[in-house]
């Protein structure tokens, strides 16, 4: 028997009824010959952890803008995070651990540079508006893999669209995803803002950390016990307390942290950088990638200038900015 066939029936055999078994997945975009090894979703996990965007994540800013330091988590570390997180959680639910963790890993594929900074500065820009999620589904569906895309199941696509605002997914598995989404990065926020001197564990209500917990560890086992504890057949949720707490939590790092002057004293440039990025892209698409020269010609010049700048890398954004915008030195005869 194929090593997938043996997958598959395990799934049907050990995952909870409310798990979505990748036998009966609803199907890749374009049709193609199943993989004799893999299920449908170890190759949708394969896939984008080998794409181009996924490498370019660990040059990503998550909350702080060019850190010194080598342990400040970027958007790459953040999805790692993630995918711990999730796994934990649907193994201990026997949910498909290969669906949480493709959508894990696929969720901010779409993500600017410099953050949700980036993410802002687009929208405004762009009349249709951004946001990375969104982003994330083109890049799987049109932009990765030269303009082809990664061709994912309809699971992997739906989980990665729907992981942060508006309507849920449709399966637990990506809804999963959502939790742990908000799960880890509030607690690595909290571990890179004490890092930075923007917060000290003390700044910490003690009616937070009576509940949740002193320590990243001991928050984020909080949590994720009280997912489990706490789901009841495919309604995932934390108990009353833990998810009022968290609540607060959320307040105290919008105001503490996310809002902080002194954390966000450089995003201030951030929107003017990628104006004049956006704005020259337009005026000069023929400096635009070749292959976002064809999607400038089928969908427009701005689609195309978002999905330049989306993809581009914090310190890849200001080297162009200063190619494009900053006279070089004038060099020696001979150099």
């Amino acid at each position: 028997m194929e090593p997938r066939l043996v997958f598959e029936e395990i799934e049907r055999k050990n995952l909870s009824r409310f798990a979505c078994l990748s036998a009966q997945s609803r199907g890749r975009q374009r049709i193609e010959e199943k993989c004799p090894v893999r299920t449908d979703f170890q190759r949708d996990r394969d896939r984008i952890i080998h794409c181009k965007a996924f490498r370019r994540l660990k040059h990503k800013t998550q909350v702080f803008l060019a850190p010194e330091g080598d342990h400040y988590r970027t958007r790459l570390t953040h999805t790692l995070e993630v995918a711990q997180i999730a796994r934990t959680i649907a193994r201990a639910l026997r949910l498909n651990e290969d669906l949480t963790e493709a959508i894990s890993l696929g969720h901010d594929l779409g993500h600017t540079p410099f953050g949700h900074a980036g993410e802002r500065a687009l929208n405004d820009l762009y009349e249709k508006g951004f946001n990375h999620y969104e982003q994330s589904l083109r890049v799987v569906d049109v932009l990765a893999k030269g303009g082809q895309g990664l061709n994912l199941t309809y699971e992997t696509r739906n989980g990665i669209l729907c992981h942060t605002k508006g309507k849920e997914a449709d399966t637990m598995e990506g809804r999963i995803v959502r939790i742990a989404d908000r799960i880890a990065y509030m607690n690595h926020d909290i571990d890179d803002a004490v890092r930075a001197g923007v917060l000290s564990p003390d700044d910490i209500p003690k009616r937070i950390t009576d509940v949740l917990g002193h320590t990243t560890t001991s928050r984020i086992n909080t949590m994720v016990m009280s997912v489990i504890d706490n789901t009841v057949d495919d309604t995932l949720k934390m108990s009353d307390e833990v998810a009022e707490i968290f609540s607060e939590l959320h307040s105290f790092m919008f105001s503490s942290v996310y809002c902080n002057d002194y954390a966000k004293r450089e995003e201030k440039k951030v929107p003017e950088l990628i104006a004049l990025l956006y704005g020259y892209f337009k005026k000069h698409p023929e400096k635009l990638p070749p292959k976002l020269q064809v999607i400038a010609d089928k969908e427009g010049v701005e689609r195309a200038v978002c999905d330049h700048i989306s993809g581009m890398t914090d310190q890849y954004a200001t080297d162009k900015f200063k190619e494009i915008f900053i006279p070089s030195s004038w060099g020696s005869p001979g150099q």
